[in-house]
């Protein structure tokens, strides 16, 4: 395990770092968009930045002063978003919103999703499962953007349950901020209650079928309790790391969402620096959603191993 886990960590180190190379040499293309006039006040500050990175020098230089940068902590500060203001100051200050609208959506799609699979599985080739079943490809086949777009125009502008855009002036725990930020937590729990439904009326009903169940059955159990103490146990062995890496995703952004209801948080921000060309900022936030997506690789696969103890990672 321990080799296993330690060769993962390795192989972490050197995708992460062929990432950034990658994404530092192809932004560094773009041709630069940053104007800096020198009556603005955070103007020097700007100029003494860039030419600590060595703008007029060859670009495998510049690579080589940024990652001396990167190695010491400190990413930089932004050339045109929020101007003189270190990047991971205005990323923390910004997480705080997407953790809050992640971890409600994630509170609310697993146990619903984990429900409706269940039910799903145990009312298979019925109506009620292929009602379930049409449902789920539904919200599986659109884009995330148009469910976003009905629920703002059914929640918010018909029905007028809801605000347009979210409030961001209140403390988090006040009743009336979390009721702003139900139209996104909605729009973010209907890809995630959909994917769990799937995943778990499948392995259910794999379960359901085995032979031990038979077996089950004829020592006396009944089907409920068959499938309590039998089929669902085994059936949330591979759900489980599903359940780890959506809380481990709680810190990612969502880009779509958090821009179509104004949430002032990591995703909104990562298309901001997109489109302005701010390097800085795109290169600290890709390399941040980059790390999530490593270390939840890592975590979930090692939870199989922790969840089945017939599993062993880096057996041969």
């Amino acid at each position: 395990m321990w080799r296993y886990v330690i060769k993962r960590l390795l192989l972490m180190v050197f995708s992460f770092f062929v990432i950034m190379t990658i994404s530092f040499f192809l932004i560094r293309l773009v041709p630069d968009p940053v104007k800096c006039t020198p009556t603005e006040p955070t103007c020097q500050a700007i100029k003494a930045w860039r030419e600590e990175l060595g703008y007029n020098k060859p670009i495998i230089v510049q690579y080589w002063l940024y990652l001396g940068k990167v190695f010491q902590g400190n990413w930089g500060i932004g050339f045109k978003m929020y101007r003189a203001q270190e990047v991971t100051d205005v990323l923390f200050s910004k997480l705080p919103y997407t953790m809050y609208v992640n971890f409600w959506s994630s509170i609310i799609a697993i146990p619903v999703g984990i429900g409706l699979g269940i039910y799903s599985a145990l009312k298979k080739n019925k109506w009620q499962d292929s009602l379930i079943s049409v449902l789920v490809m539904l919200v599986i086949s659109v884009p995330s953007y148009v469910y976003c777009f009905i629920i703002q125009y059914f929640l918010c502008f018909r029905w007028g349950l809801f605000p347009y855009a979210t409030d961001v002036g209140s403390a988090f725990f006040d009743p009336h901020f979390f009721y702003s930020y139900m139209p996104p937590i909605l729009c973010l729990s209907l890809g995630t209650i959909a994917g769990l439904t799937r995943f778990t009326r499948a392995e259910l009903t794999e379960a359901l079928t085995s032979e031990y169940m038979l077996l089950a059955r004829a020592k006396g159990l009944t089907r409920g309790q068959a499938t309590v103490r039998h089929a669902l146990k085994n059936a949330m062995v591979p759900i489980f790391p599903m359940i780890i890496g959506e809380f481990i995703s709680i810190i990612g952004g969502s880009l779509i969402v958090e821009k179509f209801f104004s949430i002032p948080g990591v995703g909104g921000l990562f298309l901001d620096s997109i489109s302005q060309v701010d390097t800085n900022f795109f290169m600290f936030l890709s390399m941040f959603y980059v790390a999530i997506g490593l270390v939840a690789s890592l975590i979930v696969d090692l939870s199989y191993g922790w969840i089945d103890p017939r599993i062993r990672m880096g057996a041969r």
